[in-house]
């Protein structure tokens, strides 16, 4: 596996891609989306609800693509229509969600139940899993396929293990815990196809409604890593976890 920062951050591709984005209606997404319709991308804005999609798309110049990440005939619907349009270079794994309570709280280890953490791995890994799968087809003709998985800081088992840092207090496990898997997720793949770039990345504590627009910075910043490394060129990093200050310990 390339992991090293500096070939991240040098090997941007300039050449126009195709590129989908889960759950860009809103928030990370949407404005990872609007940067790449900027970098002259082809971006299809993927959503789960066909009227916020087309409005987000609208705004942005990019088109429109129905998917439910956790529904199996709308991934391949999806595929379907993106592979008529022409085909996928750049696929990122953005759609997530957080298992809250009242009040905003997330379910501590005394309180979390088998349900709770199965909806959240649903869309977290087996979402992201399913539409890896549904678009292995189309990003294996590419010339430069990319797949970025949106991560988080809470996946590192170093980091939250770590007193010192601010992950070790987050005290949620549904969350950090299908991202770690989807980071695991993010590496096997990467062995298996060394001919793509797929990497996991951590946009940061970022106010989005995931976390109830509590973050510590905008979209503008958080949306960073997930903008550089949708555009990392063929000889850029695979297998990587990475944020906007290079690669992260696992």
């Amino acid at each position: 596996m390339t992991t090293d920062g500096d070939t991240m951050t040098n090997a941007s591709a300039t050449t126009a891609k195709t590129v989908l984005i889960t759950g860009a209606n809103k928030g990370l997404g949407f404005e990872t989306a609007r940067r790449l319709v900027e970098a002259g991308h082809t971006v299809y804005v993927g959503s789960r609800d066909a009227e916020r999609g087309l409005r987000a798309a609208d705004l942005l110049g990019a088109r429109h693509i129905l998917i439910d990440i956790t529904d199996d005939g709308s991934v391949a619907d999806a595929a379907r229509t993106i592979e008529a349009a022409g085909g996928l270079d750049v696929l990122v794994n953005n759609a997530g969600i957080e298992v809250r309570g009242p009040g905003n709280s997330v379910p501590g280890a005394a309180e979390l139940t088998a349900d709770q953490i199965r909806e959240v791995f649903e869309t977290n890994v087996f979402g992201a899993v399913r539409v890896t799968h549904a678009f292995l087809p189309l990003l294996r003709r590419s010339p430069a396929p990319v797949v970025v998985n949106v991560s988080s800081g809470l996946a590192s088992l170093t980091l939250v293990s770590d007193p010192a840092t601010p992950a070790h207090a987050y005290p949620g496990v549904a969350y950090p815990a299908s991202k770690t898997a989807l980071n695991m997720v993010t590496l096997q793949y990467a062995k298996a196809f060394p001919a793509l770039r797929i990497n996991a990345v951590e946009p940061g504590f970022t106010k989005t409604d995931l976390n109830g627009n509590t973050g510590v910075q905008t979209v503008e910043e958080g949306a960073e890593i997930i903008v550089r490394m949708a555009q990392v060129a063929p000889d850029g990093p695979t297998g990587g976890y990475f944020d906007a200050e290079g690669p992260l310990p696992w």
